[in-house]
Parts: C-alpha cells; sequence; structure tokens
C-alpha cells in the first residue's frame, strides 16, 4: 500500500510539474484556451463526484450551481461594482446558498425523488435568469462583465498566460480541498451513508446534516468555477444549463470513475479537448456529443469504475512485478 500511495504521489507532482510548463511551450492562444476550459470542467465534474460518487447523491442541480456562480459573479461584478476577484469568491458562496435550498427537500428523499427535485431546480433557476432579462440579459445573455486584474498587469493582452495560471490554482486548491474532505470523518460518514444507510445512521450519522453538507461543498467549487468562467469569457449565456453541458460534464464524471477525484479531471481534459477538435470539422459540431456517448458506453463496459480505475491498477500490477525482478 506505501509503494502504491508513494506511486499515485509522484504521478501527481509530475502532472502538477507537467501543468506549471505548459504555458512555457503552448503560445497558441486557442490551445491554451481550451486548457482553461478544460480546468473549469475538471473542477465542475469533481465537485460534482463529491456529491454524486461519494455522497451517493444523485444530484442533477449540480450544472444549475455552476450556472448560479456565473450570474451570481456577473451581476454582482457588473452591476454592483465589486471587484472580480470577490465576485468569483461571491459566486462559491452563492451557489453554496442554492445549495443548501437545493437540500431542504432532498436530504429526505431517495432515488428517482432526488433526480427530479433537482432538475426541476434547474429548470427553475434557468427559467428565472431567462425572465429576469433587464438585469441578466435573458437569452441574449450578460456581456462586458468585467474581468480580473492585477498592478501593472493586463490579462487581455498575455495569450491567456495569466489566466491559464488562475485557472490551474483553482483547480490545485479544489483538487486539495476535495482530497482532504473526502479523507476526513466526513469523507467516511456520507461514504457509509452511501454503502449502507441504515447501519450508518444506527451508528449515529445524521443522515439529512451530512448531505447537507456534502451538497453544500461540492456547490462552492463548483459557484467558484462558474464565477472564473464567466470572468474569464465576459459573457454570461442561459446555455450554461442546457443538457448538452449537464451531459457533458456528466460524462467527464462517469469516464473518469466515480469516488474519484483524480478521474474526472483527467476525464475532463480528455474529453474538453476531443469535444472541442470534433467541433472544429465541418458538420460534426452536433455529432460530437454522439462520439461522446459512445466513449462514454465503450469506457463504462470495459471499465465500469472509470478511467480513474485503471493508474491504481497499473501501480499494483507494477508493484507485484518488481520482487520478482529482483529474485
Amino acid at each position: 500500500m506505501a509503494a502504491l500511495h508513494n506511486g499515485k504521489t509522484g504521478l501527481v507532482g509530475v502532472l502538477v510539474v507537467a501543468g506549471l510548463l505548459v504555458p512555457v511551450f503552448v503560445h497558441d492562444s486557442y490551445l491554451r484556451h481550451l486548457f482553461i476550459i478544460s480546468f473549469v470542467y475538471g473542477i465542475v465534474a469533481a465537485s460534482w463526484d463529491l456529491s454524486l460518487g461519494y455522497a451517493g447523491i444523485f444530484n442533477f442541480a449540480h450544472v444549475a450551481f455552476f450556472g448560479v456562480g456565473v450570474y451570481a459573479t456577473g451581476l454582482t461584478a457588473k452591476l454592483l461594482g465589486l471587484d472580480p476577484w470577490f465576485a468569483m469568491l461571491f459566486g462559491g458562496f452563492a451557489a453554496s446558498a442554492a445549495a443548501a435550498i437545493v437540500a431542504l427537500p432532498v436530504v429526505r428523499l431517495q432515488g428517482v425523488y432526488v433526480v427530479l427535485v433537482t432538475f426541476a431546480f434547474s429548470q427553475l433557476v434557468m427559467q428565472l435568469v431567462i425572465n429576469q432579462s433587464n438585469y441578466t440579459g435573458g437569452t441574449q445573455g450578460m456581456v462586458r462583465v468585467p474581468t480580473i486584474w492585477l498592478p501593472g498587469y493586463n490579462f487581455l493582452r498575455d495569450y491567456k498566460f495569466g489566466y491559464y495560471y488562475v485557472a490551474f490554482a483553482l483547480l490545485v486548491i479544489t483538487t486539495v480541498c476535495l482530497r482532504w474532505l473526502v479523507r476526513s470523518d466526513f469523507g467516511l460518514s456520507i461514504r457509509a451513508l452511501r454503502d449502507n444507510e441504515d447501519y450508518a445512521v444506527s451508528r449515529g450519522i445524521p443522515i439529512a446534516w451530512q448531505r447537507l453538507k456534502a451538497l453544500v461543498a461540492s456547490a462552492f467549487f463548483t459557484g467558484l468555477a462558474g464565477g472564473f468562467y464567466v470572468i474569464y469569457l465576459r459573457v454570461a449565456s442561459p446555455e450554461v444549463f442546457d443538457f448538452s453541458t449537464v451531459s457533458l460534464i456528466l460524462s467527464m464524471v462517469l469516464v473518469g470513475g466515480t469516488s474519484s477525484i483524480y478521474g474526472p479531471l483527467f476525464a475532463a481534459l480528455f474529453l474538453t479537448f476531443v469535444s472541442e477538435g470534433l467541433a472544429n470539422i465541418n458538420n460534426f459540431a452536433e455529432g460530437r456529443f454522439m462520439l461522446v456517448a459512445v466513449a462514454m458506453i465503450v469506457v463504462l463496459v470495459f471499465l465500469p469504475k472509470g478511467l480513474g480505475s485503471a493508474v491504481p491498477a497499473l501501480l499494483e500490477r507494477r508493484r507485484q512485478k518488481t520482487p520478482s525482478r529482483q529474485k
């Protein structure tokens, strides 16, 4: 186990260093843009895994939390004049507040009823955004949202160099926080509720309170990612609530592997590049989602636990072969 843990730690360290070096070797602004979007989706997918994979809550309002972060940040930055850095943080808290509202009926429900309530909430938020067009821009969206800044540095003229590192920092911080949460006593309790609810409750685990905390925690990082998303693109659109967005991010969770924070991150990077690459092919913009669906089915057939289960298996196999080579 120690060797396996060291192997994972070493691999993560290599990937972090590689992530830091990407802008040094990749100068094309579009490729940097794809990395930035994949980091945003990675945060949303990994956060969704906290409530879906670890807590076992079939929460289909997760992308709505992302949209809440988008519009809460855009509105406070543009209409109230709040500094974009603080507006991003406000987007995270607004998404957590929305999750707390959703949790009120959800924590006591089971199965398909959770799906119906959370999906209805997502549609409610989208309709609210569309109807309040005087503030949100309605179906036309909100444009010219103020962006982040640093003294003496212009984020708009550096070919997305600064945006890349902000997105990467948010990704690393989110990953560290999520890993800490799932390894804590809180993480053990929500997994116990997921695996055997009756036994967990009999051991004194408060089901409603733990599920509430799982939803609020996952929504905070999602809202933070939504805040950065609108600050980066400077546009807020109701398209963030579309079913295509839901299906794409959900595919990242399933392909990467549930109950695996790292898996959805890698799947987000892979599927973002594949999806955007296919979108640039003539007459294939809509068909790309079909290929993503096919890729998801193939992965789930051959790797039911997702791509995230492949790396530990390879490291374990390598560890088992090492003593035989020494002999």
